[in-house]
């Protein structure tokens, strides 16, 4: 299954290259009268405007989730949600717009509950992203690849690997709206497929809805340093677990937040940002839920991000 996993990301990638080479005349003309799209993933985002010509990135966050009680049983849950994504992008062949990444995860467990889960949920991850104008005008499309480990101890045993993928379409018809539709394909997970629908509005030079998944936010732009957030994020993740004497057993792990707050440009090239708010939709289960499951009671969250490019 990861073998037919590979040689498909690389078919698809091949097909792309080879667009790139022999139909030049393609890639000419839809770029000819207009600049390169500034398209970059971000770590929690489908797609970021990209407005700095920074090849290097550095993007990190931590959330904090105090103890709350578990639904239906004694006991309380607290959580801490890190992860840090180094990214760097350059243009093949001169024009064609390539980003590699590699990032890690983290999510601390502090469990009171009767049902056995790991202290730590872990994820170790590398990608390769790339966006090519299609075939209409003002039209691309971005296909990426990202195999990771998803495990409960830092074991990168090769049950816990995934190659997630995403394939969707880009139009920006002005420089007001973008607009994406896509899938992302999720090999080993329970869902599969997952839509990729959203856009980009910028009504003006300081307002943003950046409505795309996996986290859309609003922004508000109060002068060049200050920018006034309303965020939302929606986590479904899938790790491999030891329970016991068992061995790989896929462990789920849900919640939505929804919160509000600040980004601060300290300068050129480090930007921070501090929210808070709520988080609902929480749990931690087994697939197998005749090994265990515990609900979250809806509370509170607060997260710190930092954002170096370079």
């Amino acid at each position: 299954m990861q073998m037919r996993e590979c040689k498909l990301v690389l078919f698809i990638f091949s097909i792309c290259f080879f667009i790139r080479g022999y139909w030049p005349d393609v890639y000419a003309e839809s770029t000819e009268d207009t600049e390169d799209p500034a398209y970059r993933q971000k770590l929690g985002h489908v797609i970021e405007e990209k407005e700095e010509d920074f090849p290097y990135e550095l993007d990190s966050y931590v959330r904090y989730m105090p103890s709350r009680g578990a639904r239906s049983q004694a006991g309380k849950v607290a959580v801490t949600d890190s992860a840090s994504e180094f990214s760097y992008d350059f243009k093949a062949f001169g024009k064609l717009p390539v980003e590699f990444a590699a990032g890690t995860r983290y999510i601390g467990i502090h469990n009171t509950t009767g049902v056995k889960l790991p202290a730590r949920l872990t994820q170790v991850s590398a990608g390769v992203e790339t966006t090519l104008p299609f075939f209409f005008d003002k039209t691309y499309f971005t296909l990426g690849a990202a195999p990771s480990f998803y495990t409960d101890n830092w074991n990168l045993n090769s049950a816990s690997f995934r190659i997630p993928q995403r394939y969707f379409f880009i139009y920006q018809p002005d420089q007001k709206w973008i607009f994406i539709c896509g899938v992302g394909v999720f090999p080993g997970f329970e869902d599969v497929v997952e839509p990729i629908l959203g856009f980009i509005y910028k009504p003006d030079s300081r307002l943003t809805f950046n409505i795309v998944p996996s986290r859309p936010e609003i922004t508000y732009a109060v002068n060049d340093k200050l920018t006034l957030l309303l965020e939302a994020e929606m986590s479904a993740d899938e790790f491999e677990v030891g329970k016991d004497n068992l061995k790989n057993v896929v462990l789920e792990y849900n919640e939505t937040h929804l919160g509000m707050g600040f980004k601060y440009q300290v300068n050129k090239y480090i930007q921070t940002s501090v929210s808070a708010g709520c988080i609902f939709n929480r749990s931690i289960k087994y697939r197998d839920e005749n090994l265990g499951k515990v609900g979250i009671k809806n509370g509170l969250y607060t997260e710190l991000r930092l954002d170096i490019s370079v």
